[in-house]
């Protein structure tokens, strides 16, 4: 067999998980590959922008670097698209942490309470989920946050605390300008709240007002925080080189550890000067805004976009993140139906639809085999495809991965610009979220593509509950060192 051949053999027994090199096999492997479709080319042309180069993806990262030195700037802060917001947490977790720990993670219609048991490497988790009847979505602050006291009274009376100090971290996922380690203000509502009486307050003093009216319970509100802060410290606390913490599900936004002197927004008094770190929450899903990643966008990019309910907003997350990959795998399927190269040019509606072929198709679709489309033929026949061939079901499955591949180097992009920023050897990046958990693929895409772009070695970790765990943990961080 000649030397091609025997490269050819060897990444195809990769394929189909042969295990033996023997002739017979062999022979069997070259003629299941010659039998398998090959995309067209013609599909390949529709999908060629959404491609990146590494020299594409460098310039990405040239940019996004200098929007978070805007960011980090007193002077260019409020024109930095990528906002990099100070979270006033100076200190990860050593493991000396011990104590009983509650975490409020308040984020859409239910929030959950937790506590958090903590002694050397060891935690015991309790937690509870409450809803939030629509009507307090609407309705004031002050009953929002009543309703939310009491169900954090009625879970620690439960568990027969209401004698004990516990300290609290909060997590509160909507946009907040924070002014120090406890003192956050709503920028504006989103995810259907519309609460009166909140925007532009400290919703830590809400909350902490709410529970004075009880009396009831002795609850410490130590810190607020949103979710990405937590898995950096959630991750931290298991491992200890971990320096940023990054999350791919519905939205994508990542924090990493800056040294302090370049933290020049922060305001002075409401941090400590001589520790040499604070961790940044970049908000980096709004990078783009003010064309400065126009160079890739697409024509799919683009019609997400404007037909999006923020027109020119959050592009970068536009791009990576889970509420928008299954639209964008959408239109570009629907341009290569139109143009007759799949299912004979019949168009199903759901691809004619907003919003309706999901994410979570993408990652099921790509979840098949090579040479096998069980899951593509099922995902087709709920959009009402049925008797698709392997040549159409192939086509599928090589634009799915066009629209997952561009999401995870953009997010690795993203991630060497961070590693590059902090300029030290083996740092863990803690990442959580539904597009990282459950795409096949997107793991093993990011950790080849941030190899590629940058020279330092690094390790990436699932992060397990880190608005929850990592709540409490910033609040045991916080409490300790008051």
């Amino acid at each position: 067999m000649k030397t091609k051949n025997r490269t050819l053999f060897s990444r195809m027994c990769k394929c189909y998980g042969k295990q033996s090199e023997s002739h017979a096999q062999a022979q069997q492997t070259e003629q299941e590959a010659a039998t398998l479709p090959e995309v067209l080319d013609e599909i390949r042309d529709i999908c060629k922008d959404l491609v990146l180069s590494d020299d594409q993806l460098r310039m990405v990262m040239q940019k996004l670097d200098e929007e978070i030195n805007k960011g980090l700037s007193k002077e260019t802060h409020n024109q930095a698209s990528v906002k990099c917001f100070t979270t006033y947490v100076q200190d990860l977790p050593d493991g000396t942490e011990k104590g009983n720990f509650l975490a409020l993670d308040l984020g859409g219609t239910n929030f959950r309470v937790l506590l958090i048991t903590l002694e050397g490497q060891n935690f015991v988790m309790k937690s509870k989920i409450y809803a939030i009847p629509q009507s307090l979505m609407l309705g004031t602050g002050t009953e929002l946050f009543d309703h939310i006291a009491q169900c954090l009274a009625l879970f620690v009376k439960d568990l027969n605390l209401q004698e004990h100090v516990l300290p609290l971290g909060f997590t509160f996922s909507f946009p907040l300008t924070q002014e120090g380690l406890t003192k956050g203000y709503l920028v504006r509502w989103t995810k259907g709240f519309s609460c009166s009486g909140v925007v532009n307050e400290d919703v830590v003093a809400l909350l902490e007002r709410a529970i004075e009216r009880r009396n009831d319970v002795k609850i410490d509100v130590c810190a607020i925080l949103n979710d990405t802060t937590g898995t950096l410290m959630s991750c931290a606390w298991k491992n200890r080189n971990c320096r940023i913490g990054l999350i791919v599900g519905t939205g994508t936004n990542a924090c990493y550890v800056e040294k302090t002197n370049n933290v020049e927004c922060a305001i002075p008094g409401n941090f400590e000067p001589q520790k040499p770190h604070m961790l940044i929450n970049t908000e980096w899903g709004a990078f783009g805004e003010g064309g400065t990643i126009d160079f890739i966008l697409t024509e799919f990019d683009r019609d997400v976009d404007q037909t999006s309910i923020n027109p020119s907003k959050q592009l970068f997350e536009k791009m990576i993140s889970g509420m928008y990959i299954g639209e964008l795998t959408r239109l570009v399927l629907q341009k290569v139906v139109n143009a007759g190269l799949l299912f004979g040019g019949r168009c199903p509606s759901i691809l004619k639809t907003r919003y309706k072929f999901l994410t979570k198709y993408v990652s099921e679709i790509e979840n098949d085999a090579k040479g096998k489309y069980t899951n593509c033929r099922e995902v087709l026949a709920e959009i009402g495809l049925r008797n698709v061939s392997d040549q159409d079901c192939e086509n599928v499955r090589y634009v799915c991965s066009v629209v997952s591949k561009r999401a995870a180097h953009l997010a690795s992009a993203g991630i060497a610009t961070l590693l590059n920023r902090i300029g030290e050897d083996n740092v863990t990046i803690g990442i959580d979220g539904s597009v990282y958990r459950y795409h096949p693929y997107f793991h093993d895409l990011m950790a080849e593509k941030i190899s590629q772009l940058q020279s330092r070695k690094f390790d990436l970790m699932l992060s397990k509950d880190g608005s929850g765990r990592g709540a409490a943990l910033v609040a045991a961080v916080a409490a300790g060192h008051r």
